[in-house]
Parts: structure tokens; C-alpha cells; sequence
């Protein structure tokens, strides 16, 4: 059950934060070993003094523009390097068609935590429920 969090400038319509959010769900169904019924993200929109970020940081793949978003996913179990990657790519592909950003404003962290860090409702530890499954 991988959790992502979303953040970008301030000033983006429901329909681009809608298209962002589904271009991110089906590049990690596609890419990432995610269930398509297993999507959790927060999206947070920042004042340009809120998000600070190197617009010229180039060794990387910029420069960035206001479209930057970084996004953020905490994940229930490591992947491979090999899967990552792939992710990454077919995720910026999914972005760049829609909503429409350049594949050099999107980064990507990934964390990974274990099962007895998460809780998905009433108060019990989640760690039975993630050993085997693909979140």
C-alpha cells in the first residue's frame, strides 16, 4: 500500500491535480506492482516561498519550471533497482502526456518501511497483512 505525497506550486486546476494524480496511479499499477484498487495519495499545492527547489540544478536533468512537483512514496516493501527505474521512466512518460509536464520536472523519492510502521484502519498493525503483497 504505497502512500504518496504529492507537492507542486499553487495554482493548478482540479482537472490538472485530477490528471496528476491518475497519470502517477496507473505508471505505479503499470510499473510499480501496485493492485489498481490501492491508491492513497495526499496532494499538497505550496506558495512559490513553500516549495524551494533548484530551477538550475542540471547534473540531474534540469532546468525546472513552476510545473515542478516532487513526489513523494512511501512504500511497504523495497523494490528492485531494475523496477524503480522502470517506474520512474514510465511514470514521467504517463505525466507527460497528461498533465503535461516536462519529464525534467518530476523528481521522485522513494521510502520504504516495514509492515509494523503502518496501520490501515481501527487502530491494527499492518504488518501480517503486508508480508507477500506487492505494496
Amino acid at each position: 500500500m504505497p502512500m504518496s505525497r504529492i507537492s507542486l506550486l499553487k495554482g493548478k486546476s482540479p482537472d490538472y491535480l485530477r490528471a496528476l494524480g491518475d497519470s502517477l496511479h496507473a505508471a505505479m499499477v503499470e510499473a510499480f506492482n501496485v493492485p489498481p484498487t490501492d491508491r492513497f495519495q495526499v496532494i499538497h499545492q505550496h506558495e512559490p516561498n513553500e516549495l524551494i527547489f533548484d530551477r538550475d540544478y542540471e547534473s540531474e536533468g534540469g532546468p525546472r519550471s513552476d510545473d515542478f512537483v516532487l513526489i513523494a512514496i512511501t512504500a511497504g516493501k523495497p523494490r528492485s533497482t531494475e523496477l524503480k527505474q522502470a517506474f520512474y521512466r514510465r511514470l514521467v512518460q504517463r505525466l507527460a502526456e497528461t498533465p503535461g509536464i516536462n519529464p525534467r520536472d518530476v523528481m521522485v523519492v522513494i521510502t520504504t518501511t516495514l509492515g509494523d510502521e503502518w496501520s490501515f484502519s481501527g487502530g491494527a498493525p499492518a504488518a501480517p497483512l503486508l508480508r507477500g503483497v506487492g505494496s
